[in-house]
Formats: C-alpha cells, sequence, structure tokens
C-alpha cells in the first residue's frame, strides 16, 4: 500500500501543537498596516487555533501529521 502525500500549502500553513490540536496565523497582517494601531497588530502576531469544524478536514490533507 503506497503512502498518502500530504497537500505541501497545508503543510506551510499549519502545525499540530503538543495536545493534537491545529494552530495557524492570523490574517490581516501583510499590507497596509499603518493605519493599524501598535495593539492591534501586536495581537496578530500571535498564532490562533483552527476551529475543530476546520480542523477534521485540514486534518485529511495531513495524514502522518498529528
Amino acid at each position: 500500500m503506497p503512502k498518502i502525500k500530504s497537500n505541501r500549502s497545508m503543510r506551510r500553513r499549519f502545525r499540530f501543537t503538543k495536545s493534537g490540536k491545529l494552530k495557524r496565523a492570523q490574517a490581516n497582517r501583510r499590507h497596509l498596516l499603518s493605519h493599524r494601531t501598535h495593539k492591534r497588530k501586536r495581537h496578530l502576531r500571535k498564532p490562533a487555533l483552527v476551529f475543530e469544524s476546520q480542523a477534521r478536514n485540514i486534518e485529511r490533507l495531513l495524514p502522518y501529521s498529528s
């Protein structure tokens, strides 16, 4: 039985935590940052967790990661 390939774009965008949840980077940090407050940009640096409903679909694309 051949191994299943993992989706490469999903490998770059998501990481698993030690407890098995999925981490993701937050949006709105690419451009047009000058009008956003320092506080808002600082809070966007931290990773966020993926919702359970979406996590199942992402985990299918990353078969051997978890």
